[in-house]
């Protein structure tokens, strides 16, 4: 069987960053990886772009062994992807939309994030006719007697973010729902090229407001890796104690937030205070309901505060004494339970492909989680198991985030009574060479992948990959031969990133 090994061999070694390999590769060998993950040997992490290169972040499924493959493409063209492994065609079509780079071969050549909007066309010399021309945007078509469409959005009610969902439906039965997303393109790829580091983690902590902890730890991460940084020990334990607060909170509202779109309000309501409980422990320790920019390069910008200790604690308390009434008042609510189990199911196959991670890749037998897989610090010395189910409903979605909500409350634990004390934060040197970074951290939604080149100081490309972009592509799948009063209930479920996914 192939292995990353073999691909190293094959390429030109460009620099080592942690684990981590970047390795420059031909046409031949970037398209051999696109076979290896079509094959499912190899897993789809990332794949982004630059004016004249792709890069492809992809991990072996054995060894959990993680390259990054580089492809110059002078010409602005490169051997598609997608062609092979379907979970590429988004990112390829946003490669296209920001940098021009035209994905040869590939079935879906639409726009992704431009909504024929920019006014920008890229010259392909000679190979101008494989560039799409501006048009309207054509959903996919669906055929047979009866069939009707519904459009949702991408306004919607209440201050959800903006998404398109096109129905097709026979009756009540969804045949296909297609997605169109990049409504809140803020052009922070653009952004973060040129900015100092101090300026990127803010940047990347406002990424996707739910996750600006997951966000600002990666990229830290990368930024330390990219610059050999130690981070000191206190910090190493309060990044996590920030990033299972955001875990916590986060699952919590989600739970109430399913409960609610089956029309169960009390669980809705019972959560939402629970989470509220953490938000505002979060404030008292850390200064800030959503831990914002506590996360920099380095370390943490502040430590806990007086009393945050024993507020974070008093809330634990408190969810350990309510929490599992309100789980048990879910499992016996036999109409709570006709809208969850089989609702919704993704298959394990489809998962795998996929890379699915969190609790969407986890409900459905992926048991890859970033903190015990790549084992980060602090999280390879705390005791903390995985949840892991196959039966990939709502149901199962709603039991991985019961689970997680298990963990955090030890993980918190463990990481309080362990809290060692010293500095919260190193210098971070301003060395001229140029130098690479690449971190994935686990997030609520799943692993969030930031890789960043640095030149002088300054910040010359970062890419960061949302766990939605491999997520919103199969709830198109599972909502399939479901009825259309069941997405509402199927989309909190998988509850993907608007913002984080669309850069």
């Amino acid at each position: 069987m192939p292995s990353l090994i073999d691909l190293t061999l094959e390429g030109r070694k460009v620099g080592q960053y942690g684990p981590w390999l970047r390795v420059a590769v031909d046409a031949s060998v970037w398209t051999f990886a696109a076979s290896e993950l079509a094959h499912g040997r190899w897993s789809l992490l990332g794949l982004w772009g630059e004016s004249a290169t792709v890069h492809m972040a992809i991990m072996d499924g054995q060894t959990a062994g993680i390259a990054v493959v580089s492809l110059d493409c002078p010409d602005r063209i490169f051997p598609s992807v997608g062609k092979h492994h379907p979970p590429a065609l988004r990112l390829e079509r946003t490669i296209h939309d920001l940098f021009g780079l035209f994905p040869d071969g590939s079935p879906d050549a639409r726009p992704w994030l431009d909504h024929n909007r920019w006014g920008v066309r890229f010259p392909l010399g000679d190979r101008i006719d494989a560039l799409p021309k501006a048009a309207p945007y054509r959903f996919l078509a669906a055929e047979g007697d009866g069939l009707h469409q519904i459009a949702v959005g991408p306004v919607h009610a209440g201050i959800i973010e903006p998404g398109h969902f096109r129905f097709t439906a026979s009756g009540e039965t969804v045949v296909r729902l297609e997605q169109r997303l990049g409504y809140v393109h803020k052009g922070i790829d653009g952004l973060m090229s040129g900015a100092g580091l101090a300026r990127g983690v803010q940047l990347a902590g406002r990424t996707s407001g739910d996750s600006t902890v997951a966000y600002a730890y990666a990229f830290s991460r990368a930024a330390e890796v990219a610059l050999d940084l130690a981070v000191p020990d206190r910090a190493v334990f309060l990044r996590a104690l920030l990033a299972e607060l955001e875990r916590l909170a986060n699952h919590l509202g989600d739970i109430g937030a399913i409960c609610n779109d089956a029309s169960f309000a009390l669980m809705h309501a019972h959560c939402a205070m629970l989470r509220e409980n953490v938000l505002r422990a979060s404030g008292v320790a850390f200064g800030h309901r959503l831990m914002r920019d506590i996360i920099v390069p380095g370390g943490v910008s502040r430590d806990i505060g007086n009393g945050g200790a024993e507020a974070i604690q008093a809330t634990l308390n408190n969810v350990r004494v309510r929490f599992p009434a309100l789980v048990e008042l879910y499992d016996n609510t036999a109409s709570l339970q006709d809208r969850t189990v089989d609702t919704g199911t993704l298959k394990p196959p489809l998962a795998r492909q996929y890379a699915a991670g969190g609790y969407v890749g986890r409900a459905s037998g992926r048991s890859f989680d970033a903190r015990r897989t790549l084992a980060y610090p602090p999280y390879d010395s705390l005791r903390f198991d995985v949840p892991v189910l196959s039966e990939g409903d709502v149901n199962a979605r709603v039991w991985i985030r019961v689970r997680e909500v298990e963990q955090s409350l030890s993980l918190i634990d463990q990481i309080l009574n362990r809290l060692p004390e010293g500095p919260t934060r190193e210098e971070v040197p301003l060395g001229g060479e140029v130098r690479e970074g690449m971190a994935i951290v686990e997030g609520f939604r799943g692993d969030v992948l930031v890789w960043l080149r640095l030149r002088n100081g300054l910040i010359e490309r970062c890419h960061m990959r949302d766990p939605s972009w491999f997520q919103w592509p199969l709830l198109e799948a599972v909502i399939e031969n479901n009825i259309v009063a069941d997405f509402p209930l199927c989309n909190k479920s998988f509850n993907c990133s608007y913002s984080g996914h669309d850069l």
